[in-house]
């Protein structure tokens, strides 16, 4: 009788406890900051003569827009450390960077982004969910420019990307923007309809004049 009145007044005292709030998933960190976030990765990239080349690319989650690039054969944490400070000079550092566990961002690296005063923000293992905005730029980034193109080199690839992401910034429209682009264009309501072709004609843009 003893044992059953112990364990009523135990069941009792966490029934009447008030339960903590639930702390906010993943998805809503990165809605509720997505103007303070940047992320980061890196696009295998083979050249013609079959070498391999890493693409940095640091993506702004507020408007998606590609922010840095930046191409190497050797991606260290002591050359991905000076892409981010590169990539936010003066006072334009994110509040918070989320990136996946590639070993190459090492202490340096993490050193780096503490001294900036930026949140480094790692997504758990085996989750690329987690930085979807920047696996989901690689995948636009090999559907509509690389994989219809042959890389020579550094030199090439650096030239190919400053095209394609002077498109994808001024002129690609996203769903998510309301088929805006990253950086606003204002509607043209007159003229003449004329296409720009970009990266040899793979693709346009289309102003009025």
């Amino acid at each position: 009788m003893l044992g059953f009145k112990v364990a009523q007044s135990t069941v009792s005292k966490y029934i009447t406890q008030p339960s903590k709030p639930p702390s906010q998933s993943w998805k809503t960190f990165l809605q509720n900051h997505a103007e303070a976030i940047a992320t980061i990765d890196m696009c295998v990239v083979p050249t013609l003569s079959f070498d391999l080349l890493f693409a940095f690319l640091v993506l702004g989650h507020g408007r998606r827009q590609l922010l840095w690039f930046e191409v190497t054969r050797h991606p260290t944490a002591e050359w991905l450390a000076g892409q981010i400070t590169e990539a936010f000079p003066w006072a334009s550092a994110p509040a918070y960077l989320v990136r996946d566990n590639d070993r190459a961002y090492g202490q340096t690296f993490q050193r780096r982004v503490r001294a900036m005063g930026i949140r480094d923000r790692p997504i758990s293992p085996g989750s690329p969910w987690q930085n979807g905005y920047a696996e989901r730029l690689i995948g636009t980034l090999r559907r509509e420019c690389l994989d219809q193109v042959l890389i020579f080199g550094e030199t090439h690839l650096r030239r190919i990307l400053s095209a394609y992401a002077a498109y994808y910034n001024q002129a690609r429209t996203h769903l998510a923007l309301q088929k805006d682009a990253p950086l606003h264009r204002a509607v043209q309501r007159s003229g003449a309809i004329v296409a720009i072709p970009i990266l040899a004609g793979l693709h346009h843009q289309y102003v009025r004049i």
